[in-house]
C-alpha cells in the first residue's frame, strides 16, 4: 500500500522533485534490508535455541524422570531408554541400528545411526554418549544430559553437507561394575570398528554436560596446581584428551569457539590424572583412535554426581544449548577439513 501511495504521489511531482523522492525511497528500502534483516535473523536464531533447549529438557526429563535409574541390573529401564533413543533418531530420518552383545548371559545393546559423508564417506567420526546410570540414580547430568546433546546434534546435522561420515552412538554399560572394562558398550563398539578396518579419524565423547554454577570456588581439581591454570568457578565446559589426540581436540576447539561464546577450557594430559579417562573415550584410546571427552567435569563440580539428587532441576538447559551449538560447529569443522 505504501509503494502504491508513493507511485501516485510520484506522478504528481514536478521533475525537480522526483530525484530527491527516489533517493528517499532508496534509503528507506536499504534501511529495511540492512536493519530489518538482522532482527529477523536474530528472531530465527532465538527460535532455534529455544527448540534446542526444549528438546534437551524433554529428553533429560524422559530418561531421568519417566524411566529413572538405568543400572545394569535394570534391563526394562535400559530397554526403554534404548527404544526412546532409537525412536528419536528414527524421527529425524535416520536408519536406526543396534549392536547387541552378551555379558554373563544377559544381552545389552548399543544404539546408533550413521550419517554418510558426501566427499569422503570412508572417513569416520564417532559422536557418542552412554545411556546407563549408577543403580538408584536418575542420572539427569550423568548421563541423560549427554544423550540429549548427542540426539540434538544428530537432528541439527541431519541435512548438513558434511564430507566425513558421522556415527551417532548411544553406549550401554559405562557405569560400574563394567566401568573401564571390555564389557563397556563403547569398548565393544570401538573394537568392532577396529576389526572391520574402519578409518576412524576421531571420537567425541559427551559426558555430563548440564551442570553449571556461578558460585565462587565451586570448581574442584584432581591436582592442586590446576587452580593456577583453570577457573575456580564452575561455569565452563572442558575438552579433555590425551597427548595423541591433541590435534583433533585443537581443531574441535577452533570450531566450538565459532559456534558459541560459552567459556571453553581444554586439557591434553596422560590418563594417570584422575578423571582423564573416566568415560567412553577411553575405549577408543585403547584401539589407537583420537578421542576426547566433553564434560562439565562431573564430580569435580556437581555435588549431585552419582546420587539420587542428580535431577533435571539442577541443570542449566540454556547453557546446555550453547554446548550443543558449539559442538555442532566443532563437528562441521572437523567433518569438512
Amino acid at each position: 500500500m505504501q509503494v502504491l501511495y508513493f507511485n501516485l504521489e510520484y506522478r504528481n511531482m514536478r521533475p525537480n522533485q522526483r530525484k530527491p523522492a527516489l533517493l528517499i525511497l532508496l534509503i528507506c528500502l536499504l534501511s529495511f534490508y540492512f536493519i530489518g534483516r538482522p532482527a529477523d535473523c536474530k528472531e530465527r536464531a532465538d527460535e532455534e535455541i529455544m527448540d534446542i533447549r526444549e528438546n534437551l529438557e524433554r529428553t533429560v526429563r524422559f530418561l531421568s524422570e519417566n524411566i529413572g535409574s538405568r543400572g545394569y541390573l535394570q534391563k526394562d529401564a535400559l530397554n526403554r531408554a534404548a527404544e526412546y533413543i532409537g525412536s528419536e533418531l528414527s524421527g529425524y530420518g535416520y536408519e536406526v541400528r543396534t549392536q547387541p552383545y552378551d555379558v554373563d548371559g544377559v544381552e545389552y545393546r548399543n544404539v546408533f545411526a550413521i550419517k554418510k559423508g558426501l566427499q569422503s564417506p570412508d572417513r569416520v567420526m564417532v559422536v557418542g554418549a552412554h545411556y546407563d546410570t549408577v543403580i538408584g540414580t536418575p542420572g539427569a547430568d550423568d548421563n541423560a544430559s549427554a544423550v540429549a546433546g548427542m540426539l540434538e546434534l544428530a537432528r541439527l546435522l541431519k541435512d548438513a553437507p558434511l564430507d566425513m561420515t558421522i556415527h551417532f552412538v548411544a553406549f550401554t554399560l559405562e557405569e560400574p561394575p563394567f566401568f573401564r572394562s571390555r564389557q563397556m558398550g563403547s569398548y565393544v563398539y570401538a573394537e568392532n570398528l577396529k576389526k572391520e578396518g574402519v578409518n576412524v579419524e576421531g571420537m567425541i565423547c559427551l559426558e555430563s554436560i548440564g551442570y553449571f554454577t556461578d558460585r565462587p570456588e565451586s570448581q574442584l581439581f584432581p591436582l592442586p596446581f590446576f587452580r593456577i591454570i583453570y577457573p575456580t568457578t564452575g561455569n565452563f565446559i572442558i575438552f579433555a584428551g590425551n597427548f595423541g589426540s591433541k590435534g583433533f581436540l585443537g581443531r574441535a576447539k577452533e570450531g566450538f569457539e565459532k559456534g558459541t561464546e560459552l567459556p571453553l577450557e581444554t586439557i591434553s594430559a596422560p590418563s594417570i590424572i584422575p578423571g582423564m579417562d573416566f568415560s567412553d573415550h577411553r575405549s577408543f584410546w585403547k584401539f589407537g583412535y583420537d578421542a576426547f571427552m566433553v564434560t562439565d567435569t562431573a564430580f569435580y563440580r556437581n555435588p549431585n554426581y552419582h546420587t539420587a539428587g542428580d535431577l533435571p532441576g539442577t541443570l542449566d538447559f540454556k547453557l546446555m544449548s550453547e554446548v550443543v551449538l558449539g559442538l555442532r560447529s566443532s563437528i562441521e569443522k572437523l567433518a569438512t577439513d
